[in-house]
């Protein structure tokens, strides 16, 4: 039982991260449909100031991460409200728009624990 479960979770394992190549592009087809999984592409407004001249930086990626849950909620009713913003300025504000997710997972999670243990 422990051998199949094994070679199981390393044949996932090994698509997992061979998706994550550049340019891979992973076809799933049922009988009903298909579906192509690709890895993001690069977005061309990096370092593009937005109609403000702006471009959010990581304390704005911070932001925008912990309010995610609830942007998330708003962009179903609200077309024009996203989650991220694409006026970024790259890797600072995708680290802190990473940060601001953990973060309110982190604080969820352990005020559920603290709940649960009460």
């Amino acid at each position: 039982m422990q051998k199949p479960l094994s070679l199981i979770l390393s044949l996932i394992l090994i698509c997992l991260l061979s998706a994550c190549g550049p340019g891979a592009n992973i076809e799933v087809t049922t009988n009903n449909s298909t579906i192509q999984l690709r890895v993001p592409g690069p977005n061309p407004l990096v370092n593009q100031p937005d109609a403000q001249g702006q471009v959010a930086q990581a304390a704005a990626g911070l932001w925008h991460g912990l309010i995610a849950p609830i942007t998330l909620v708003i962009s179903f009713f609200e077309p024009e409200v996203q989650m991220y913003e694409v006026h970024n300025s790259g890797t600072a504000y995708n680290f802190g728009f990473f940060l601001g997710e953990v973060l309110v997972f982190g604080l969820l999670s352990l005020f559920l624990r603290i709940r649960r243990s009460a």
